[in-house]
């Protein structure tokens, strides 16, 4: 595996090293002690599925806030997407600041997204999958998001959305969160 740095100290491209050969590929996509030894979190506790019938789709903005962060590890096995994440740390100084990147079954490429980071994605193509790995179980009273729209943060969404459900459409700005989650202590 090959980490890739980004714009964030903690956030990793991780691109494969395949090994080719007449059969296909083979490639490591996940290694519990490369993880450790970069100082990520490398207890993954739990994986989910997403599947996306139609290009323009769009998840997120999600995070987990405190006492319950999540890391993740995104990795689309079907089709491509356009994975998005964005700095919700109170403290740092990129707080509010996005970055996305592409991951396809193509490129084979995983995104190491670390506590504190909202995450969102939107399909390139139809029948899209993506397969996420997270260091924290799922608690409900710790979900939160934002909205993909919000103008403070700009994120530059490659496609018209074509389809996202109520519940994302309807969510608040970034700034509007501070009063309602104990992660982010401050405005923007």
């Amino acid at each position: 595996m090959k980490f890739v740095s980004t714009k964030f100290d903690s956030a990793w491209l991780i691109e494969p090293d395949r090994h080719e050969d007449e059969r296909g590929f083979f490639a490591r996509t996940w290694c519990q002690q490369e993880f450790a030894e970069r100082g990520l979190n490398s207890s993954l506790v739990q994986s989910s599925v997403s599947f996306n019938r139609k290009r323009g789709t769009l998840r997120g903005m999600h995070f987990q806030s405190a006492p319950h962060e999540e890391a993740k590890l995104v990795r689309c096995t079907k089709g491509g997407i356009i994975d998005v994440l964005v700095d919700v740390r109170a403290d740092s100084p990129t707080f509010g600041v996005w970055q996305s990147f592409q991951l396809s079954v193509e490129n084979g490429r995983s995104l190491y997204i670390p506590e504190g980071f909202a995450h969102g994605f939107q399909t390139l193509v139809a029948d899209s999958e993506v397969l996420y790995q997270m260091s924290e179980f799922f608690h409900p009273e710790s979900a939160n998001a934002f909205h993909h729209m919000d103008a403070q943060i700009g994120i530059e969404w490659p496609l018209p959305v074509s389809v996202i459900s109520e519940r994302d459409q309807q969510l608040p700005p970034l700034s509007e969160l501070h009063i309602q989650s104990p992660f982010l202590r401050r405005a923007i």
